[in-house]
């Protein structure tokens, strides 16, 4: 079972960060994971290293019933079965058992620093070698510089950052493997296409700032129905007048405007999309379905694979649903973003073609 959490230790990680470690080993010897006899932490808590502070947080624990787990050492250039339970934390650039990134500043400049990067581990199970990269991409900083343009600046530089993590993991220095990136992608709708579609009858006023003369607000009026208003539009705000659009069918007739994985169609699949846009959520406790009006709801959070990975996952041969592509918590508050996972079986021998597996019994 993997897990990776991105902006570990929260939106106030200097305060919070302190309560991490007791969380981890809580859950480590909690009832609900028993089972799972084996397990490695990966925790990017150093918050005063701004250089390399990702605040991701990579979670691997592995069943008993599974015999015969190995992971790759990138320096090392080798497997070593795993045994026992370990946490790595602070800082992970002399762990040798992944690889982190950070992306570069000039990715994204208008924002003075992030956290935004990835981090690689590589597994080899039954013969079967694969990479699970745990990934955070730059989000939009302003819903009106999103609506200028169609694809939006922000869509620009998600774009360059994934495609320099695909080509990061595919690269010379390492032999070839299946892989599987998931995270925040940060992803978002097409703004101006929505909007237009959205507020398709409508007409649109324009506020500027008095000394600036800036834009700062777009009000989307319906052309009759006295007048009333269906959009308004600031650089935090999205609140559109009818929210069940985003939930209705889970969104489906959105999906039309989910765009920005069409460039990478040739180098990742990702499995339909059957539940509702995963941010940005209420935090208000009792308000587990309710969209904040900051964003427009977009699929966030996702759960790609190479095209060589998805021969990884056992087709069913009947109508039992081996593969399981959902949201986590649909009725519960989970933060501003709701978790998603995939649930699969892996084909007994599928990574045999494509992973040179005779390596994988070079092991310590």
């Amino acid at each position: 079972m993997a897990l990776h959490c991105q902006e570990f230790g929260g939106k106030n990680y200097e305060a919070s960060m302190s309560h991490v470690d007791k969380f981890v080993k809580e859950l480590l010897s909690s009832d609900a994971m028993k089972d799972y006899n084996r397990a490695r932490v990966y925790l990017d808590e150093n918050y005063k290293s701004q250089e390399h502070f990702t605040a991701l947080g990579s979670f691997y624990f592995l069943h008993e019933s599974l015999k015969n787990i190995y992971q790759f050492d990138f320096k090392a250039k080798k497997y070593k079965k795993v045994t026992g339970k370990e946490i790595y934390s602070d800082t992970l650039e002399s762990t040798p058992m992944l690889e982190k990134e950070k992306f570069p500043q000039d990715y994204f400049p208008e924002c003075k620093w992030s956290r935004k990067g990835f981090i690689r581990t590589r597994w080899c199970i039954t013969d079967c070698a694969f990479d699970l990269v745990n990934i955070h991409l730059f989000h939009d900083a302003s819903n009106l510089i999103a609506w200028e343009t169609s694809p939006s600046v922000y869509s620009g530089i998600r774009h360059k950052a994934l495609g320099y993590v695909l080509d990061r993991i595919i690269d010379q220095r390492f032999e070839k493997v299946s892989y599987f990136v998931f995270g925040d992608f940060n992803f978002r709708l097409d703004a101006k296409a929505v909007v237009e579609t959205l507020c398709a009858k409508a007409t649109m006023q324009t506020v500027r700032a008095a000394d600036t003369n800036e834009v700062v607000k777009l009000i989307f009026r319906e052309s009759d129905n006295d007048r009333k208003v269906m959009l308004q539009l600031e650089k935090k705000l999205f609140d559109y007048f009818n929210q069940d659009v985003f939930r209705d069918n889970n969104g489906t007739a959105l999906l039309e405007f989910d765009r920005e994985l069409t460039v990478f169609k040739d180098r990742l699949y990702e499995l339909d999309i059957s539940f509702p846009p995963s941010y940005p959520y209420s935090e208000d406790s009792s308000q587990g379905k309710q969209y904040m009006n900051t964003r427009c709801p977009a699929w966030c959070d996702r759960i790609l694979m190479s095209h060589s990975a998805k021969e990884l996952i056992l087709k069913s041969e009947n109508d039992e649903k081996i593969v399981v592509y959902d949201h986590i918590g649909p009725n519960v508050c989970m933060g501003d973003h709701k978790p998603v996972f995939l649930s699969f079986r892996i084909a007994a021998g599928a990574g045999k073609p494509i992973a040179n597996v005779h390596k994988c019994c070079v092991v310590q």
